[in-house]
């Protein structure tokens, strides 16, 4: 058969499951836009199918951040990772449901509908990127791209039994991705195959003119990124830290180090610095950046207008019937955190906060090759539990967030699931730009098959 027959079966079969899907993942798709025609092998992505977290631009089609201030809104131009992939054979098929403006840890703030987790309907997928991993573990594409502020490729992948990686800050360029925290936002890839996300990161990486952000660090060959090897020195948790997760998740840790142990590798337990302090320095950093960036959503400029005769009176009744009530309050957090009299109570002092945990982070970096360390502390809860308790839906992200607050890499990789049959994932982290230790490290758990 040839690869053009055979890529037209998939694309068909692809549809099929996508119109049979349960899960709310998938917002809309554009089979018809692409072509199975061309097929060039030469190419690193030809053929692999990838589906994109609708706050990624391509060009003419919609881009709502499943937001109803932008529910008609086409973006003019593609993002840099859209325009690399489709140079490379990729075929983009469609968008993925997620929390607005990417501000959720569970996929359950959208205009679109809740998404629900694969495994069990019941459940959350994960947020914000839980569309983009929903659809993933469902097998409606090979690859799907999400945005990571504070762990929402993370959290999601694991909750969906998938590999999900946040890239170094900088690594991916963000031109094209509507911005929600700007100096923690990353764009990052969610797949069941690990040869993909290498791939795809392959592709999307390096310097991009576009973005101020993007680094000029080397990109390495794609075959440093596929080697077996694990490291020598890992940081793991102490049992103190792992008292206040859920037991099976800590079961299946140990279970990971025993088999590190016998393949020699040195274990160092280590405590995650200044571990109480990140979730708080996150939100008020992430809501003070959210409050600046969406400012330019008002109704005016482009997206929805609300109808008045007054300038200021359309301000306000675009913005409240625009965005949903969890936007509001960070919008309104982060308004309060940067107003006269607070931004040195909090604002100033969660910057030079966030600069003594990187440092701290530096110098555990210098001791250990990467952290191995559980993604969540839980598996995925369920629908509407935590709608009515934002704090709690926040520390959903306690163990992810470290690592947006410090810019470095961090995978996550599928660990089997609970006796509920609920996926349990475990996160790589390591020093900025060594993503090629995260994916060595995952290529040998992979091959140990641990989790099977």
């Amino acid at each position: 058969m040839s690869p053009s027959n055979a890529l037209k079966q998939k694309l068909v079969s692809q549809q099929d499951r996508i119109a049979n899907s349960k899960t709310n993942a998938i917002i809309r798709t554009r089979f018809d836009k692409v072509s199975s025609e061309i097929f060039d092998s030469s190419n690193t992505l030809s053929g692999k199918t990838i589906l994109v977290k609708d706050n990624i631009a391509i060009k003419g089609e919609l881009l709502t951040c499943a937001s109803n201030l932008l529910e008609s809104y086409k973006s003019p131009y593609s993002a840099t990772v859209i325009d690399r992939l489709e140079s490379q054979g990729a075929l983009i098929t469609g968008q993925t449901n997620m929390d607005e403006f990417a501000m959720g840890s569970s996929s359950e703030y959208s205009i679109y509908g809740s998404v629900k987790n694969p495994h069990d309907l019941t459940k959350v997928a994960g947020g914000s990127s839980g569309g983009s991993a929903a659809a993933v573990a469902e097998d409606l594409c090979d690859i799907a791209l999400g945005s990571d502020t504070g762990g929402s490729i993370r959290q999601p992948a694991a909750f969906c039994g998938i590999y999900g990686l946040k890239p170094t800050y900088g690594r991916i360029s963000r031109y094209g991705l509507v911005a929600h925290a700007s100096s923690f936002d990353t764009i990052g890839i969610l797949s069941k195959n690990l040869e993909d996300i290498t791939s795809a990161f392959s592709v999307m990486s390096g310097n991009d003119p576009k973005d101020a952000t993007s680094s000029t660090e080397a990109v390495l060959s794609l075959n440093r990124y596929n080697k077996d090897k694990l490291p020598k020195n890992v940081g793991v948790l102490s049992n103190d830290l792992l008292s206040d997760i859920d037991s099976e998740i800590a079961d299946r840790y140990h279970t990971v180090l025993d088999f590190l142990r016998k393949k020699k590798v040195n274990l160092i337990e280590i405590d995650l610095p200044y571990f109480d302090y990140c979730i708080a320095t996150y939100y008020v950093l992430t809501m003070a950046e959210a409050s600046s960036n969406l400012s330019r959503f008002d109704g005016v400029r482009y997206g929805r207008r609300a109808t008045s005769k007054d300038l200021n009176e359309t301000y306000v009744k675009s913005r409240s019937e625009g965005f949903s009530e969890e936007v509001k309050r960070r919008i309104m957090t982060g308004t309060y955190i940067l107003s006269s009299g607070y931004y040195d109570a909090y604002y100033s002092k969660a910057l030079k906060v966030r600069r003594v945990i990187k440092n701290e982070y530096n110098k555990l970096f210098s001791k250990v090759d990467c952290l191995f360390i559980p993604t969540t502390s839980t598996a995925a809860f369920p629908l509407k539990n935590n709608l009515d308790n934002p704090i709690k839906m926040y520390l959903a992200d306690i163990f992810t967030v470290p690592f947006n607050l410090i810019g470095t890499p961090s995978l996550s990789v599928p660990a089997g699931t609970t006796k509920d049959k609920l996926p349990i994932g475990f996160q790589i982290a390591g020093n900025s730009f060594k993503e090629e230790t995260l994916f060595n490290f995952a290529h040998s758990l992979n091959k140990g098959e641990l989790f099977k």
